[in-house]
């Protein structure tokens, strides 16, 4: 039997009594790292005489998301040095030094009035790998619960990655909803394993998908 539990806006007997948030993607646009990250590896193939221009990364970017690599960045990388080590481990190195320190969070927009409209439903509010000082900067730490210890299947978690962050949470039991955007927004299920539950491009979009979660 399901827990029955007074919460305005969602139906009492809902399963779920948390929302997982991947931070990268969902609450961070990370349109500004993603611009940053293509310019460095433009850079960095450059001095090793190798000439790109922003269609090529956007290429490359795109081949290592529908393969699913593991680090696509190193896959970019890879893919434009025409994948001799050397200079790959040369272009890796010079990115790595030109990105290492850089911080460059932006709150998507419309995410912390949800946020809030999450919290004040009586929701648990996660964050996965979570960004604290970023998100403390922008007042939105105290929304969070480090780990919520709340069962899997009583999850629903938000991702814009299906290799690594929808596939594993629906394997764990969770509910998922893709978040379309930035860098990963074209990668596709491979199997109905990996398939969503919602996908959404929007905040409008996915506080609706929430909500019908919630309330199935």
């Amino acid at each position: 039997m399901r827990e029955h539990r007074e919460v305005a806006g969602i139906d009492a007997l809902s399963r779920y009594r948390a929302v997982i948030f991947d931070v990268g993607g969902a609450v961070d646009l990370e349109f500004a790292w993603e611009m940053a990250l293509d310019g460095a590896i433009a850079s960095a193939c450059g001095m090793e005489g190798i000439r790109v221009d922003p269609a090529m990364v956007e290429e490359a970017s795109e081949q290592g998301v529908a393969a699913f690599a593991p680090d696509v960045t190193l896959h970019m990388i890879e893919t434009l040095c025409g994948g001799e080590p050397t200079t790959v481990a040369r272009v890796a190195r010079r990115v790595e030094a030109m990105t290492g320190q850089l911080d460059a969070f932006q709150l998507r927009p419309g995410i912390e009035d949800l946020l809030k409209r999450l919290k004040d439903k009586g929701l648990v509010l996660g964050a996965r790998e979570p960004r604290w000082e970023r998100l403390e900067r922008v007042g939105l730490a105290a929304l969070f619960v480090p780990n919520p210890d709340v069962p899997p299947t009583e999850c629903i978690l938000v991702g814009d990655r299906i290799d690594v962050d929808i596939a594993p949470a629906k394997e764990a039991g969770m509910a998922t909803i893709q978040f379309r955007s930035g860098r990963w927004r074209r990668q596709r299920p491979r199997s109905a394993t990996e398939t969503p539950d919602a996908v959404v491009t929007d905040v409008a979009e996915l506080e609706t998908a929430i909500l019908e979660l919630l309330n199935s």
